[in-house]
């Protein structure tokens, strides 16, 4: 069961320490471990202090390396990177929606990974680190020179549908910012419902670091699930 050859000790016909790919191994997941945690560390959550989405990226990142590097073998590289694209990029969760700034993120995390991945002994070291570069270079100069201000929005149910008439446009704005607390920016009208009396509103603010903002429903209640943004 158990065989010793030259130099590999073998386990069922299998390397069980070192084979030959292991080094590669740990060298391209050093790599791609540093520029995930650059994006989602460093970059991200530095930025918009949200855990849940910094465990998640840090695990896809990994998961994503990992998998594509053990079937690189398979000859089913492009489908497997296009499916990999496909699957994770319609996630949508049910209870909490992603945004694009966060899909964003998700995107070039998983792309990342590939491209570690599947790039061992088929490119050079220079060009690999060049394009982790690139899109980390980029994504830094974006943060830190187009978008100082971290503008998010939630999407409020509102029952005064009075105020959303343009020459109550202040009065709407004041009386928002003075239910939820926050330094509200601007205001888009979505879909209304003279029915019920109600109105559902995109609510842009400027996110506190740590800052999480549930969906809310402006009548005394707090929203249940997520409105569709019809």
């Amino acid at each position: 069961m158990i065989t010793l050859l030259s130099h590999n000790l073998l386990l069922f016909d299998m390397p069980l320490l070192i084979s030959r790919a292991f080094p590669y191994l740990l060298f391209y997941f050093v790599i791609n471990f540093v520029s995930v945690f650059t994006l989602s560390k460093l970059l991200y959550y530095n930025r918009c202090k949200k855990k849940d989405y910094l465990f998640t990226y840090i695990s896809i990142g990994n998961t994503i390396f990992l998998l594509c590097f053990v079937l690189d073998n398979v000859e089913m590289k492009l489908g497997l990177a296009l499916g990999l694209f496909a699957i994770f990029g319609i996630i949508r969760y049910r209870t909490s929606q992603i945004g694009i700034k966060e899909m964003t993120y998700l995107f070039m995390i998983i792309g990342l990974s590939v491209v570690n991945a599947l790039a061992n002994h088929k490119i050079g070291l220079a060009e690999l680190i060049f394009s982790n570069l690139v899109i980390i270079g980029g994504v830094w100069i974006k943060e830190r020179y187009l978008y100082r201000i971290n503008e998010t929005y939630k999407l409020v149910q509102y029952d005064l549908v009075q105020n959303i008439k343009p020459e109550n446009h202040t009065l709407l704005i004041d009386d928002i910012r003075n239910r939820l607390g926050l330094d509200i920016s601007r205001i888009e009208v979505g879909k209304v419902s003279f029915l019920k009396d109600s109105v559902t509103l995109r609510v842009y603010f400027e996110e506190k670091s740590g800052g999480i903002v549930s969906n809310y429903v402006l009548n005394g209640n707090d929203a249940s699930g997520d409105e569709d943004e019809d």
